[in-house]
């Protein structure tokens, strides 16, 4: 049967030309000889994995959607003793952030053999020369115990540059891979750098390896740093309890990262099951009346006397009076919000007050504390496979792609696809609803 390509198309990664020279790996070509095969050109995972999707396409006869399986490939693009390489870290700290810079230095030097990787000090602004920032050079020596900390070895900086003066920059210093560490803003920008070198016909390839702690890249599994962040929240949550129930009628609230999606702070409550209300930025809440927050937390603490609650940083928006016309936003372009948690802190106490009822509030917020930690042991081993795929996907002269994992597969996709819209947690999911189940709270609170 004929096929229909244009579900594959979507997800096609743009490649500076044709890979003509050895990979320096000794892989294998034949399965059952005991070593790990070359990726084919031809791999793919697919995006949707339910057989009601599989059975949908048959009946529609056309191809799944389905993205590039990462890996080390049997022929390259770079000449490995002329490539030099950069790397870039972007926007605001994120454990793993080291651990990422640590593997693809190892990767690049140990793999295959790149003998030359810039360091560029302070985001973006370091691709610009005005600044002064200049470079470091990166070797295993120099970083190999970097990933006991937290942080990054870089700096870091947020806002855009003139693209035009950071391509200029990477020319001048003969930098043919660029790597890129950070969120939104920072993939945009790199696909901004690749269209610009794809307009002077230059041949440097620009890689973005996705990092926000707020877990909302689109389309794939999950970010690094995202799992350190709800582990480090896990023990604030239970000392929080413990401040709640120290105290009669004690009220703990937790404020956690999650500007736009929810994930953390839903990740951390479910992990310590003693929350009892998540809100998020996917779900409308009302303050006042019947079904409103405040008389369901009323009707908590008549039964139990203590509440915790767990507070996404950009739940409750509603709540404020906002001029959406002057909306303040900070260098990387988000929306400035409004303290969810210390408006939640007044209101609550308000309105205890009014009810002549004595309650005890703590408010917690260690945002700055999570965000700079360094990694836990299972966001290390997902670095260390995002940094290492990278490195075999720019070999390859593939350009204009991120890493990440889908269905449990690391896989190349185009920045474009995960830059065009934020991925947030599905209100009528089973991972909400495993919320609800943990803290008991009601559907809606309107």
């Amino acid at each position: 049967m004929t096929k229909q390509m244009a579900n594959e198309e979507k997800f096609d990664i743009e490649v500076l030309g044709k890979a003509t020279y050895d990979s320096p790996l000794r892989l294998s070509e034949k399965k059952g000889d005991n070593i790990f095969n070359f990726v084919k050109e031809d791999d793919r995972i697919l995006q949707n994995i339910s057989l009601n999707e599989f059975k949908k396409c048959l009946a529609d006869n056309k191809e799944p959607y389905a993205f590039e399986k990462a890996g080390p490939r049997e022929n390259i693009y770079f000449n490995v003793k002329k490539t030099k390489a950069a790397i870039v870290t972007c926007g605001g700290l994120c454990p793993g952030i080291n651990n990422v810079i640590r593997s693809l230095v190892m990767g690049l030097t140990y793999f295959y053999g790149v003998k030359e990787i810039l360091g560029v000090r302070y985001g973006f602004e370091g691709l610009n020369p005005s600044y002064g920032h200049g470079f470091v050079d990166l070797t295993p020596a120099f970083v190999k115990d970097i990933h006991q900390f937290g942080g990054t070895i870089l700096g870091s900086s947020r806002g855009s540059q003139d693209v035009g003066v950071m391509v200029d920059s990477l020319y001048e210093n003969g930098v043919d891979l660029l790597f890129t560490i950070g969120g939104d803003g920072t993939l945009k920008g790199a696909d901004a750098i690749g269209e610009e070198i794809k307009k002077r016909g230059v041949d440097i390839s620009v890689i973005g390896i996705p990092k926000t702690i707020d877990n909302d890249i689109n389309l794939i599994d999950k970010t690094f740093g995202f799992e350190t962040a709800y582990h480090v929240a896990n023990p604030i949550i239970r000392d929080a309890h413990n401040e709640a129930t120290g105290a009669y009628n004690g009220i703990a609230i937790v404020k956690l990262m999650g500007r736009d999606s929810g994930f953390i702070a839903a990740s951390a409550a479910i992990s310590m099951s003693v929350v009892n209300f998540v809100l998020v930025p996917e779900m409308h809440f009302e303050l006042e009346g019947e079904n409103g927050f405040l008389e369901v937390l009323k009707k908590r603490m008549d039964a139990k006397k203590h509440c915790v609650i767990v507070v996404a940083e950009g739940a409750g928006q509603n709540l404020f009076d906002k001029d959406k016309k002057g909306q303040v936003t900070d260098a990387s372009g988000n929306v400035k919000h409004g303290d969810i948690g210390l408006l939640l802190k007044k209101e609550i106490a308000e309105f205890f007050k009014k009810n002549d009822r004595r309650v005890t509030i703590k408010y917690i917020d260690p945002s700055y504390i999570i965000r700079s930690a360094p990694a836990n042991p299972g966001d290390s081993i997902f670095c260390n496979g995002l940094a290492y795929h990278a490195v075999h996907g720019a070999m390859t002269g593939r350009t204009r792609f991120v890493v990440g994992r889908v269905n449990n597969r690391y896989v190349y996709l185009p920045i474009s696809a995960v830059t065009n819209k934020r991925k947030k947690i599905n209100m009528e999911g089973g991972f909400w609803y495993t919320v609800l189940e943990s803290t008991g709270q009601p559907f809606t609170m309107r």
